[in-house]
């Protein structure tokens, strides 16, 4: 199936893009604004300050004493990595590496990273329930599940966000222990904060394209095909969903925007939102990496508070973070 993915969506590019003008892409391309340019990095910066702080949430769950000032070039990186080289480089075998360096154990760091999805999807499934439940995007007759089915299934999302937070709010049972690794629902506040986080960083991803495209359609139409963009790319694992984007947003928005200026703005949109933060992630870790190696003694954590618990941090007491759970 990933294989079919990886032929079939450069073919549906080439075929959607084969009578291109590209010198209308390169025109479209030198025509931004420098304003619009600097607004646009500026929103590919909060976005990722607000990706980052999914792992100052991990923090808060697990209990580590990690400092923001460690956990956050750390948590840049590895999304920045994860975005344009897959979750398996990125998402995982960073964060194992990167948090194992800094003494945290391999329970704890994937109590972080499991965090750090449930945060980002439970965001997704609240937002882009509510925006597909609205009919949005406006989908071609040629689409099978039509504007009903599309209704449906935002609201089956916005259904399942929901229940995550009631489960959060009145489960009475909050502990489960799945292959000997403890797994505790965090309070409603915590999880309430969660779904906040989550949407936040996508409405900002959409709000960057938005910027970058000309006025004709509005914020939750780009919203809801980035949304629907994003989720297709996961399914054909296919790293920064390269092909993927182009391919919904030119099928959905080709009516609106000429095909020129469309892409103009997607690689607008990839080189603010994908390239240069990439960039600036190699230099980050090639720092990150001689830190830890000069640092000799890993950074001790610790994990007397409760997952979920809004306490305030306990003073470092320099023990060992206990895999136990």
């Amino acid at each position: 199936m990933t294989w079919s993915c990886f032929i079939l969506v450069p073919v549906l590019l080439f075929m959607l893009v084969r009578n291109l003008d590209w010198q209308e892409v390169v025109h479209a391309l030198k025509s931004y604004k420098l304003s619009t340019l600097l607004l646009g990095g500026a929103l590919a910066l909060v976005s990722y300050m607000v990706f980052s702080s999914y792992d100052l949430l991990s923090r808060r769950y697990t209990g580590h004493r990690l400092p923001t000032t460690k956990v956050l070039p750390l948590a840049f990186v590895c999304y920045a990595f994860n975005l344009n080289l897959s979750s398996w480089v990125g998402g995982i075998a960073l964060r194992y590496r990167l948090y194992g360096k800094l003494g945290l154990s391999v329970a704890t760091i994937t109590k972080i990273l499991s965090l750090g999805l449930v945060t980002n999807w439970l965001g997704y499934l609240l937002l882009g329930g509510v925006v597909f439940a609205m009919g949005l995007p406006a989908l071609p007759d040629s689409v099978k599940i039509g504007s009903t089915g599309l209704r449906l299934i935002g609201a089956a999302m916005v259904a399942t966000g929901v229940a995550y937070l009631l489960a959060c709010r009145f489960a009475k049972r909050r502990t489960w222990t799945i292959r000997k690794q403890e797994v505790t629902l965090p309070s409603f506040r915590f999880a309430a904060l969660q779904a906040a986080t989550g949407a936040l960083n996508w409405s900002l991803m959409g709000a960057l394209i938005f910027t970058l495209l000309p006025e004709k359609v509005d914020y939750l139409t780009v919203l809801a095909i980035l949304l629907i963009s994003s989720i297709a790319g996961v399914i054909t694992h296919i790293p920064a969903g390269l092909g993927v984007l182009e391919t919904i947003f030119i099928s959905l928005l080709q009516g609106q925007y000429s095909k020129g200026a469309l892409l103009a703005a997607l690689i607008a949109y990839r080189a603010l939102y994908f390239l240069v933060p990439l960039a600036i992630a190699c230099v980050v870790y090639l720092v990150l990496e001689r830190k830890t190696r000069r640092g000799g003694t890993p950074e001790p954590a610790d994990n007397d508070e409760q997952p979920g618990k809004e306490t305030a941090a306990a003073p470092d007491k320099g023990k060992g973070y206990s895999a136990a759970g």
